[in-house]
């Protein structure tokens, strides 16, 4: 069985270190054997949830991105810290993601799925603030959080034109996250 992992960042800024950093993390999925599908959430264009808007139908963005959730086994999410918690788009997008549908089963899109969390900020802590955060999010959405994760610090000075991470330790360890995500997936699903 070949392990399908969705990997995205919870920034919405081009040229985002998180969404480098999770491309990085996708590369060691992809060396593990497993299908990854890099999505960016400003190409879903959501709107800030709202029960009342759901009533009048889940918009299409929503519905794209919840179908990609639904078609993978694992995901792979690079956090940046807004204010020591996640961004408002991360937030809103597992909001949308979670809500259900009719024939659906509850919380499908989270339920027994397998994620790597990883951050970076051109700080001195990384993200890591906002990584407990979503590690709660998720555990109440009966995701399971694997307890490998990293936080990136000066991000602004950390990757190559390319969009490596230049230090080869710090590439190796977001790059087994990666790879963590892929094999776990593989022996839930297989």
């Amino acid at each position: 069985m070949t392990p399908r992992i969705l990997a995205f960042s919870g920034s919405l800024r081009t040229g985002s270190y998180n969404h480098l950093m999770v491309q990085n993390a996708a590369n060691g999925a992809k060396a593990a054997g497993a299908e990854v599908t890099v999505i960016r959430l400003a190409d879903f264009n959501l709107p800030v949830f709202d029960e009342d808007l759901e009533a009048k139908g889940t918009p299409d963005g929503a519905k794209r991105l919840k179908e990609l959730m639904k078609s993978h086994h694992g995901l792979l999410i690079a956090s940046p810290e807004y204010n020591s918690s996640v961004t408002a788009a991360l937030k809103n997008a597992i909001d949308w993601a979670s809500r259900p549908a009719p024939n659906e089963k509850p919380l499908e899109c989270f339920a027994y799925k397998v994620a790597g969390l990883m951050g970076s900020s051109p700080g001195n802590l990384g993200g890591l603030r906002g990584l407990v955060h979503l590690r709660a999010i998720l555990g109440n959405i009966q995701t399971l959080v694997i307890p490998d994760q990293y936080a990136l610090i000066k991000a602004h000075e950390a990757f190559d034109d390319k969009g490596i991470i230049k230090d080869e330790k710090q590439r190796a360890a977001v790059e087994n996250i990666g790879k963590r995500v892929a094999e776990i997936a593989r022996k839930l699903n297989g």
